[in-house]
């Protein structure tokens, strides 16, 4: 009897291996990024085929869903971004739900209330004014919870903690506990729907830049290799780098432009413009969603603070070792303030889409958004422990958090199986990245 070749087999095995390794190396692929996605994809695909083998059909991958899920995702990543720094810093804010809430009811009552008495109803300034005021309320509200952390020295956890009560019944008080609507129509638009999108034209020239973004990257990122004399990466890397990010972004477009206009909402547009509709029907696609080219938006600029200015750098430093950040001259206690401030900015931002997209304000609007928030930014890598953290991981997490979301209610599982589910990914993620810090050291 013949014997298996034991050795030739786990030569061809190593050989795999480093194959992989030169690769991974060459390309400089974060493999943490590399398993998010792969765990996001097992989801879509984990979802939909749920629904053809018991439903009959698949209803996620489709892109009336994945159109949905981006604008239900632009709210919560938004404001993981500025959760990343926040966390990196060793500090925790567990008031953002309530305090998108307190500035969406203020953003409403200064449409509805407020400024038509001052400007006149549909002015076109009306929308400005109140995004300002939700933006200058959050920013104003997050500086004076980071003072109370930084130059009172209460804990993070305590002050947030009380700000998740306190805010959540100011914006009671302010609201009378009605539903603020309708809210100004050029508002609604920065929520998604049909109008509030980009279009095909529009999201072809989104696709474009995007690729010219990625281009510029690459050519960048190997100038200052050069300049720095660092070593380079192969030109076939680079290229396969930049092959990827395009086929992402021009993919995206594609999947964008394949979602239409609902035919009711077609028609009223075709009379109103005096168009008419061909037998076989008008397409009309949604293209990018404004949401979501906020999110992106606010991921790039985000990313850019984070690893290309001295604030991004201090931030770190701050997480790393905030008595050693202290030592080298770094005010960490301004600077404490002027992260929860950004974190307020973008929750008052997350706050216009949030509104926008209902086209009413409520004080219960962002209830529990802190924890889908804080998962978002730890499922992306962000660790508990401070010093390590991302901006793409944390979106991506916001999407991970949403898919599981939307993906449970169209299976039909009940409320309280989605908040075990969620809790249970939470937990696991903040266990893997123990695992994977205590590896890697």
């Amino acid at each position: 009897m013949t014997q298996p070749n034991t050795a030739t087999s786990t030569s061809s095995a190593d050989a795999r291996t480093g194959l992989v390794k030169r690769f991974l190396r060459a390309t400089e692929i974060d493999t943490r990024l590399m398993g998010m996605i792969g765990a996001l994809l097992a989801i879509w695909l984990g979802f939909h085929f749920y629904g053809v083998i018991f439903n009959g059909y698949g209803a996620f991958l489709t892109p009336r869903n994945l159109w949905n899920l981006s604008v239900q995702t632009s709210s919560i990543g938004i404001m993981a971004t500025g959760m990343v720094l926040v966390i990196v810093t060793r500090h925790i804010d567990l008031s953002v739900g309530s305090i998108l809430g307190f500035c969406a009811v203020i953003m409403g009552m200064m449409q509805v209330y407020v400024l038509p008495q001052m400007i006149g109803l549909g002015h076109p300034a009306l929308w400005v004014l109140a995004v300002i005021c939700g933006l200058v309320l959050g920013t104003l509200v997050g500086a004076f919870q980071g003072w109370l952390i930084a130059y009172r020295t209460i804990p993070a956890f305590i002050v947030t903690l009380g700000g998740l009560l306190v805010w959540r019944g100011v914006a009671y008080l302010v609201a009378r506990g009605e539903t603020i609507s309708p809210l100004d129509s050029t508002f609604a638009l920065l929520g998604g729907g049909p109008y509030g999108s980009v279009g095909a034209t529009g999201s072809w020239i989104v696709g474009i830049l995007g690729c010219a973004g990625v281009v510029f990257m690459l050519l960048n990122g190997r100038s200052q290799r050069r300049k720095f004399m660092f070593p380079q990466r192969p030109v076939w890397a680079e290229l396969f780098l930049g092959a990827l990010g395009c086929g992402a972004v021009l993919g995206s477009v594609v999947l964008v432009n394949s979602y239409p206009w609902p035919i009711g909402i077609v028609r009223a547009y075709a009379a109103k413009n005096n168009i008419t509709i061909p037998e076989g029907g008008l397409f009309i696609s949604h293209g990018f969603a404004i949401p979501v080219l906020i999110l992106v938006t606010v991921g790039i600029a985000m990313t850019i603070l984070m690893t290309r200015t001295r604030f991004g750098r201090y931030v770190f430093a701050i997480g790393g070792n905030p008595e050693a950040a202290e030592l080298a001259g770094i005010n960490t206690r301004w600077m404490t303030v002027k992260i929860f401030a950004l974190m307020g900015f973008l929750t008052g931002l997350s706050s216009v889409v949030a509104s926008a997209r209902l086209n009413s304000a409520t004080n219960a609007l962002g209830t529990l958004d802190e924890l889908y928030v804080i998962a978002a930014a730890v499922i992306g890598g962000t660790s508990l422990a401070g010093g390590v953290g991302t901006i793409y991981g944390a979106i991506l997490g916001a999407l991970v958090m949403q898919s599981l979301q939307t993906g449970m209610v169209l299976i039909g599982f009940d409320a309280a199986i989605q908040q075990i589910v969620v809790g249970s990914v939470l937990v696991i993620a903040v266990y893997l990245d123990i695992l994977y810090r205590s590896k890697s050291k």
